[in-house]
């Protein structure tokens, strides 16, 4: 054997050695939990700005533009039992968490302008999860300089707040209060029909739909209770699984997509809106199935956090099919609420809704366990919600879906039938974030980990990520392949 052929298999074997040693390195790497100082983990997506929301844990933000401004909202949970009562560095004070007002014109340059307290209370129990903005010009009879925003107090009710002055804000009125609990309601501006994720205290379940007329928001004008046939007053019998949230198509789609549980036992309700307006309104059974067109009942062990709908897509398969080349889609998803994937899988899921009486799952998306190690790296692994905005810039082509530890992904839906990543970001953990718990052998095991929430996105192709262990607002973009499949410049 000649000495060039002996080298050369020396070589190969050094190779091969420096791969799998670097593979092994990557690998370990990926096993350790994430710690202070790590880098973020991104592909495709890049880090713009960032505020930490004085450290409260974070669930909705809404952004809205207002005149040359663009201004974030932001939902809060409770408190925790080390600290009820964050400190507000604006005023001094320690106040409950509830809803933060962010200056976010300047991406890079967040600026926090206000903290508008909520109820008191810790994790689910307090704060003032949902935030919802309407321009009073856009509302039917709301004031023209007026800017509303529509959140939620705690569990106990839901309030209106002036905020065209985002620094200080002005309460307007109160459409419903003394609830059993609240959640994640939908507005639409344009007619003021607003759809309140509510608990009144007759109906079986902790939540279902109070509907309102909201066009002029010092005078709310209730319209009906609407929910699942059983959860009505005066019936017996097993209570479906409660009401997480809705969103309308308006009167030019006339339809409201509700979801139904959270982690389990989900439903997709198919709703014709005039029906549910303009229908009897006494809640009986025969009532509330009036207005339902279609309905999707899922498997016992998930949910239906989030349905979102994707409407006449034009399915590049279908190109050429003389008939079906549209399609109607609603994007469900899950809600996993156990630390450290002690429950099944929660994810994203398809269901082709084009003959509405006969909705079904076509496809799903997951992040791969693997690709993170994502369960031994604490808190919550999978899907959560994702981002309703119908602006042109990713609507139908983009989608964003938190993914707690796993942060948040970017997937292709261009052709829902095959949904595909194409970008993530994992924040960095800061000395903010919060630990998560399990119980081992009857004691708590805690670690520290991301928990990306909630998710907007703006007009201007910015994606906003909130955090539920207090590690604050992280405003991200799209780069490389991801942004050219938005069709971004």
């Amino acid at each position: 054997m000649s000495r060039f052929i002996r080298g050369a298999r020396l070589a190969a074997l050094l190779a091969s050695t420096v791969l799998i040693s670097t593979a092994l390195a990557v690998s370990a790497s990926a096993q350790s939990s994430p710690k202070v100082g790590d880098p973020p983990e991104a592909k495709d997506m890049r880090l713009v700005g960032w505020n930490d929301l004085q450290a409260r844990s974070a669930y909705q933000p809404t952004v809205h533009k207002q005149g040359d401004r663009y201004i974030a909202y932001i939902g809060h949970h409770g408190g925790t039992p080390d600290v009820p009562k964050p400190m507000n560095p604006l005023t001094g004070q320690a106040e409950f968490n509830g809803t933060s007002i962010i200056d976010v014109t300047d991406p890079s340059k967040p600026k926090y302008l206000f903290h508008l307290p909520g109820q008191e209370g810790n994790y689910e129990a307090g704060g003032g999860q949902m935030t919802s903005v309407c321009d009073g010009k856009t509302l039917p009879k709301g004031d023209p300089n007026a800017v509303y925003l529509l959140r939620t107090f705690g569990g106990q009710g839901h309030e209106i707040w002036n905020v065209a002055d985002p620094s200080h804000p002005k309460l307007v009125s109160r459409p419903s209060w003394d609830l059993k609990d609240t959640h994640k309601s939908f507005w639409e501006c344009d007619t003021g029909i607003a759809y309140l994720v509510s608990g009144v205290p007759s109906w079986r379940t902790r939540r279902m739909t109070e509907v309102f007329d909201l066009s002029d928001p010092a005078h709310p004008v209730k319209i009906r209770d609407f929910g699942l046939v059983g959860q009505e007053p005066g019936t017996s019998g097993t209570v479906p699984t409660e009401l997480h949230g809705m969103i309308s198509t308006g009167p030019q789609g006339n339809r409201v997509y509700f979801g139904y549980g959270t982690n389990k036992g989900g439903v997709l309700q198919i709703v014709d809106r005039e029906k549910l307006l303009k229908g009897p309104k006494e809640p009986t059974p025969e009532n509330l199935r009036a207005p339902v067109v279609g309905q999707l009942d899922m498997m016992p062990t998930n949910g239906a956090h989030s349905t979102i709908p994707l409407m006449q897509v034009a399915v590049p398969e279908f190109a050429k099919d003389s008939e079906a080349k549209l399609r109607d889609f609603v994007m469900i998803v899950d809600e996993q609420i156990r630390n450290e994937c002690q429950e099944p899988r929660q994810m994203v899921w398809f269901a082709d809704v084009t003959i509405e009486s006969r909705p079904m799952v076509v496809s799903n998306f997951q992040v791969p366990e693997a690709s993170g190690h994502f369960c031994d790296r604490g808190g919550r692994f999978g899907s959560h919600s994702a981002s309703e905005s119908t602006a042109p810039v990713f609507y139908k082509k983009v989608a964003f879906v938190t993914y707690f530890n796993a942060g948040i992904r970017a997937i292709d839906i261009r052709n829902p039938y095959a949904p595909k990543e194409i970008g993530y970001f994992i924040p960095s953990i800061t000395e903010a974030t919060d630990k998560r718990c399990i119980k081992v052998d009857g004691k708590d095991r805690c670690k520290i980990a991301i928990q990306s929430n909630n998710v907007d996105t703006d007009d201007r192709g910015y994606v906003y990520v909130v955090d539920r262990a207090n590690t604050g607002m992280h405003i991200l973009e799209l780069t490389g392949e991801a942004r050219k499949i938005a069709g971004q410049p």
